[in-house]
């Protein structure tokens, strides 16, 4: 079997299952969550591509819950969700956290943005931040990210790197 361009090699001895295309997203919900709705296929940084989909998601979740408890209660369910879709994507792939599954930076990056002050200068320092912690993988997301596999892996690494942004971002709005 083939997989895509974005694919990681499998392990040794380990068979890579299907191949990522709009057909296979479209095959399942789960794919298709987990791919941020196609964003996840994108040729080049499908991570950063899937950032960026953490806007309307923490758009969706503001107009729905006005108060800050409630937020909360929907981003977790989407963290759940992204456990759910990731596990089953990564298992029909053969690759437990392929390089196009994205939910994971959508919903990291709405969690960010529920404690970024209004503005563009300082949505743009949360998602350069994010995007950093997220590459770079300080300790411990590098370790989480080596231990924990599955949709909970794929999932909690970038919740640590939201967690880091955070108090980054903490951190210049007290300076500031």
């Amino acid at each position: 079997m083939t997989t895509s361009t974005n694919s990681p090699s499998p392990a040794p001895g380990k068979e890579v299952g299907e191949r990522a295309d709009v057909r296979f997203l479209l095959r399942h919900p789960a794919h298709l969550l987990a791919f941020g709705f196609g964003s996840g296929l994108a040729p080049k940084a499908p991570g950063t591509v899937g950032t960026l989909l953490g806007l309307p998601l923490f758009w969706l979740v503001t107009a729905a819950a006005a108060d800050r408890p409630n937020q909360f209660i929907l981003i977790i369910a989407a963290f759940l969700f992204g456990v759910w879709a990731c596990a089953r994507t990564g298992r029909a792939l053969g690759v437990a956290d392929h390089g196009g599954m994205v939910w994971d930076e959508i919903v990291a990056f709405a969690l960010v943005l529920m404690f970024t002050p209004a503005g563009w200068l300082w949505t743009a320092l949360a998602f350069a931040l994010f995007r950093l912690f997220d590459i770079l993988k300080p300790w411990p997301i590098r370790l989480a990210d080596r231990r924990l596999k599955n949709g909970f892996g794929v999932m909690f690494d970038d919740l640590l790197a939201a967690l880091y942004a955070i108090a980054v971002l903490k951190g210049v709005q007290w300076l500031v």
